[in-house]
Formats: C-alpha cells, sequence, structure tokens
C-alpha cells in the first residue's frame, strides 16, 4: 500500500530542510515584492555609456564590496536582534538601526525603493508565517504614524529570516544574492545582455557574494561604510531622464 502524502512528509521531510526550502523563496529574485520595479541607479549609468556589457561584471563585484557589504551588515544586526524570545524583542531599536541606514542612503529614489521593498517583504511575510517581531515591527511603524514604506530592505530580509528561525549566514548570504541576481536582471533590460552572459556573470560574482557575507560578520553597523559616488550620483540623476524603465 502506498503511504498517504502527510505520512511521507512526516517521514521525509525534516525542519532543517522545510527552513531552507522557506529561505529560497522568500531570497527568489521573482519574489512579488516589486524588486523587478528598481534599478537603483543602473538605469541612469546605462543612459550616461558608464555601465556596458563589458564593465559589468567589475561593476558589481565593486557593488559587492561596498554598498552590499554595507546592507549586509544591517541585514545580519536585524537578524539578530530578531532570533530572541518575542519579549526580548524591541521593534523602536529596531527602527532607530533602520533611521542610520536610511541616513547612509543619500539617493531619494533608491531610499524610497529599498524601503518600499522591505515594507512589501514584510506584509508578505505575516501573510504566510506566524512571524510576532515582523508583526510588531509593522504595528509600531503604524502606530508612529508613518505615512509611508519604512523599513530597508536589507533590515526587512533579517528581520524576517530571523524572525522565521533560519540560519544566520544563510540568510545574509541569501540576501546578498537575490540583490545581485535582481541589479543582473536590470541590466539584461538596459544593456545587451543575453541569458548565458548574465548567468555566467553572476556565476562567477559567488565568491565575492560568500566574501561580503563573511566580511558582514566582523563589522557593526556603527562602523560600517559605504563609498559609491558614481552609483549614488546615478541614483539621484535618474528622476532627470527623459525616458524611464524603472522607479528607481
Amino acid at each position: 500500500m502506498s503511504a498517504a502524502p502527510d505520512d511521507f512528509d512526516a517521514r521525509r521531510t525534516s525542519p532543517n530542510e522545510v527552513a531552507y526550502l522557506r529561505l529560497l523563496h522568500l531570497a527568489d529574485s521573482a519574489l512579488p515584492i516589486g524588486a523587478l520595479a528598481h534599478s537603483f541607479g543602473l538605469e541612469t549609468l546605462a543612459a550616461a555609456g558608464m555601465l556596458s556589457v563589458e564593465n559589468l561584471a567589475e561593476f558589481l563585484d565593486g557593488f559587492l564590496q561596498e554598498s552590499a557589504l554595507l546592507e549586509a551588515v544591517f541585514c545580519r544586526e536585524a537578524f539578530r536582534r530578531a532570533a530572541v524570545p518575542e519579549a526580548q524583542f524591541d521593534a523602536e531599536a529596531l527602527l532607530h538601526l533602520n533611521e542610520r541606514l536610511a541616513a547612509m542612503k543619500p539617493g531619494r529614489e533608491s531610499r524610497a525603493g529599498s524601503a518600499a521593498l522591505g515594507h512589501n517583504l514584510l506584509q508578505l511575510v505575516v501573510s504566510l508565517a506566524d512571524a510576532p517581531p515582523v508583526r510588531k515591527t509593522l504595528e509600531t511603524c503604524r502606530a508612529a504614524g508613518a505615512k509611508g514604506p519604512v523599513v530597508h530592505h536589507s533590515i526587512a530580509f533579517g528581520l524576517a529570516a530571523g524572525a522565521l528561525g533560519f540560519d544566520e549566514s544563510s540568510a545574509v548570504l541569501a540576501y546578498l544574492h537575490q540583490i545581485a541576481a535582481s541589479l543582473v536582471s536590470a541590466c539584461q533590460r538596459l544593456l545587451p545582455l543575453g541569458q548565458t552572459r548574465a548567468a555566467r556573470i553572476l556565476w562567477d560574482l559567488k565568491p565575492a557574494i560568500v566574501s561580503a557575507a563573511e566580511h558582514s560578520a566582523g563589522c557593526r553597523p556603527e562602523e560600517a561604510t559605504s563609498f559609491t559616488p558614481v552609483a549614488d550620483w546615478g541614483a539621484m540623476q535618474h528622476p532627470a531622464l527623459a525616458t524611464r524603465l524603472f522607479i528607481s
């Protein structure tokens, strides 16, 4: 007699395997949180001829060493603050952490885009799972009279991953891979970048993703820095483009 599906699940799956699959789900670049609508300034750089297929891999490697490393530090810190007993979670302290990260994002469009992605992610998570720190953070934002999205994407991802009991290092790696994949996807719409070359660029970025994740483990938010004047210029100039494919 064949086993019923529920019996098969009980015998064959483990909590770690389910958590891994759920982490992959949240880290999918196609997750419906709006990531496909943002280039975070890359559209400006492509329009200005400063970003091309030839220099894209080098640009993204530099991005991972600077901007992505900064985001990974805050993602990891949010994870640690959420991975505590429910009574110990401090939503207001998390929002103060979020304000620090917001102050390090000079481009208004990119800052708003990051907050929109974070808000959408948290809204999605509370519709999928019981995650008290996520729910409490959203409630605290509403109680404070927030008039729009507040929590930035990296902090939201770390918050959700910590609240759901994922592995810390795996969560940071997954977040970094997601944003790298999203930027490569954006460039496929901005540049003559074919699928095979795009896949190769993302494949070759794996060591840089691991390096950024490892470096973030030894850096506290108050020590984190990022110097990306070209990318910041691209983000700030984006509203002036005559034709735009992306929101940011």
